[in-house]
């Protein structure tokens, strides 16, 4: 909590004493002189570890200018981009722990450290809310023989191991561990298709259009900009239902019976030691954020997942990712140590 103490605060306490001491002797109780100010008093920074004009870009603003609004004071996004999300992940954590620098902490906190770029983990934050969580989907271009999942999962057990290849992310990115988690739900090696690195899921897209991949495994969302050019689409969702802005695209389970799902996450978070009364005053002002009609109808547009955990949920969430994601890294000789 901030206190804020000015000139007429000070005179205002010194009169207050005194009088307090003439009504002592009445049996009077003086009222205190200075209340503590109500949290927030001055501008937010909101740290994004991703660049602008990505999806996760797109999830922090929405969210600082609702949270902005509420809480009556300026909520700035900065994006401090660089180390596959090192810099802004430790900008984050080793901020102040007085409820003016927070962050979106995103799913790589659950990836980094096992391959041993950072230290960091989810325990360096004070977790406020889960608020989003983006399955992947596997992506065809339109001139693909595989008509639907089951054609193309048939093709990949007939082929010989790194003939088919892949992409969507950088080595060991989350669209990566989807493709090597959906592998072995399939009971094949983790490197049965290749993996073809990229910058992310827009160029590996094109290179999917251009006859260069087999597939993508990125988020339908990330994959949305080719497929409504006619050019690539959508197979299926690593997810536990269907997403309703991609009603057509079904999920693992429900055409291959493999029960594997997992997602592209973002939460809303602060340092480690947050003050409990700041945690308690944005974790609630972020439920009302996720209920309400201006992030929803944001979120619906850009065909975005909502997913939403309050404080203690998101903790635990991040958590299980964790021990998830090395699993699969470690699984696929991407984990180190």
């Amino acid at each position: 909590m901030t206190t804020t103490i000015d000139r007429r605060s000070v005179l205002k306490g010194a009169v207050g004493a005194g009088l307090g001491a003439a009504a002592a002797g009445t049996g009077l109780i003086a009222a205190p002189a200075i209340a503590q100010a109500k949290y927030p008093t001055r501008p937010i920074t909101m740290i994004c570890p991703w660049g602008a004009g990505g999806g996760t870009d797109a999830v922090v603003r929405i969210i600082a200018s609702l949270l902005e609004k509420s809480l009556g004071q300026p909520v700035n996004v900065v994006n401090r981009t660089g180390g596959s999300g090192v810099v802004g992940h430790s900008a984050i954590a080793t901020a102040a722990a007085d409820g003016y620098t927070l962050g979106i902490i995103t799913s790589e906190i659950a990836m980094m450290h096992h391959q041993g770029l950072t230290q960091l983990t989810y325990e360096n934050y004070t977790t406020l809310a889960l608020m989003n969580d983006d399955p992947p989907g596997v992506q065809v271009s339109t001139s693909s023989p595989y008509k639907d999942i089951k054609q193309l999962a048939d093709a990949i057990k007939a082929s010989a191991p790194g003939k088919m290849k892949a992409s969507g992310t950088g080595q060991g990115g989350i669209w990566h561990l989807a493709l090597i988690g959906w592998l072995q739900g399939m009971g094949l090696k983790p490197d049965h298709v290749a993996w073809v690195p990229s910058n992310g899921a827009a160029p590996a897209m094109q290179d999917l259009a251009a006859g260069g991949l087999d597939l993508v495994t990125c988020s339908v969302p990330e994959g949305k900009a080719m497929i409504d050019a006619g050019k690539a689409k959508s197979l299926v969702i690593m997810a536990p239902e269907r997403n309703p802005q991609f009603k057509d695209v079904p999920t693992l389970k429900e055409t291959l019976g493999v029960d594997f799902s997992i997602g592209s996450w973002r939460g809303i978070g602060g340092p480690k030691g947050l003050p409990p009364e700041v945690a308690k005053v944005l974790s609630a002002e972020l439920k009302k954020i996720y209920d309400s009609k201006e992030y929803s109808d944001f979120m619906a547009a850009r065909g975005l997942t909502m997913r939403y955990a309050d404080a203690e949920a998101a903790y635990k969430f991040m958590g299980e990712s964790d021990k998830a994601m090395g699993a699969f890294m470690k699984a696929g000789g991407l984990a180190k140590g």
